[in-house]
């Protein structure tokens, strides 16, 4: 176990700053003046970086820290740190580490006994949620289904029993076939399509998934969050799929504390006896 006080002025810090999914005025005082004061800012794309800093009359040095080279710029940023630099890491919009860079680095950070702390922002798929009319007390974020379509289905396959809200990414070019494989696989459920969040022509589609497979094409642009109610039937599971769910989730990266507590929730079964069965 380890404890960390992320502003003890004997430790060593990275900040993870979230950044505007559209707005700029979401772009906080505190985030500002974070940014205003490293000496390095990482970020996924150092164009959009350079483009955002330059609103606000920032101008840093900037360390590319993406997918393919995250490892590598991990180490690199905790040399930096450790030769005392102040290094913040931003992804283009949105938080670091939410479907874009960022995971690899925590654990660097961590590993080298190295404080992260977050500066707060927007989120998009907290923006859909909240506002999609959809149950909020238990959500489940999936993020971006997988590009082809026989792994998208078996994804949506394990999320069917889902008693939690869903919430997925997409990119406009696969919108109208995720909605379809959604509505084959979980069924004709209510749902909302959230887009283009925070910007002039942010706009909220709420119905049923069958409805949403309606949609002109043509009038969705821009970025794209799905939010589908959670599964409302009576289900009925076996000791062996109850163990086989939380090694399914054990598996996209869950603790076995947080396995046990989402199919807890999943299935309406106490925890103690989901842990009897596993230990």
């Amino acid at each position: 176990m380890k404890r960390s006080k992320s502003y003890d002025k004997n430790n060593l810090l990275l900040y993870l700053v979230a950044t505007p999914i559209g707005n700029l005025k979401e772009f906080s005082p505190r985030a500002i003046e974070v940014v205003s004061e490293a000496d390095i800012v990482a970020a996924e794309d150092t164009r959009n970086a350079h483009d955002l800093l330059a609103r606000f009359n920032i101008k840093k040095e900037l360390y590319s820290l993406r997918e393919h080279n995250e490892k590598e710029a991990s180490k690199h940023l905790v040399s930096l740190i450790q030769a005392g630099k102040k290094v913040v890491y931003m992804s283009d919009a949105g938080y670091p580490g939410i479907s874009d860079p960022g995971y690899l680095l925590v654990q660097e950070l961590i590993a080298n006994d190295i404080c992260v702390s977050t500066i707060s922002g927007s989120s998009a798929f907290i923006n859909a949620l909240v506002a999609s009319g959809l149950e909020t007390k238990h959500f489940f974020f999936y993020g971006f289904l997988s590009a082809k379509d026989n792994e998208a289905k078996e994804e949506i396959s394990n999320l069917k029993a889902l008693r939690n809200t869903l919430i997925f990414y997409e990119a406009p070019h696969r919108i109208m076939r995720t909605f379809a494989l959604l509505k084959e696989g979980l069924g004709n459920r209510k749902a909302c399509l959230a887009r283009e969040l925070t910007k002039l022509n942010e706009e909220y589609i709420r119905g049923t998934l069958e409805e949403l497979c309606e949609i002109d094409e043509e009038t969705l642009k821009g970025e794209m969050v799905i939010i589908v109610e959670g599964n409302n039937e009576e289900v009925l599971i076996k000791d062996e799929e109850i163990k086989a769910r939380v090694a399914y989730f054990t598996n996209l990266g869950l603790s076995q504390k947080d396995a046990i507590n989402v199919v807890s929730e999943e299935f309406k079964i106490n925890k103690n006896y989901i842990k009897k069965l596993l230990f």
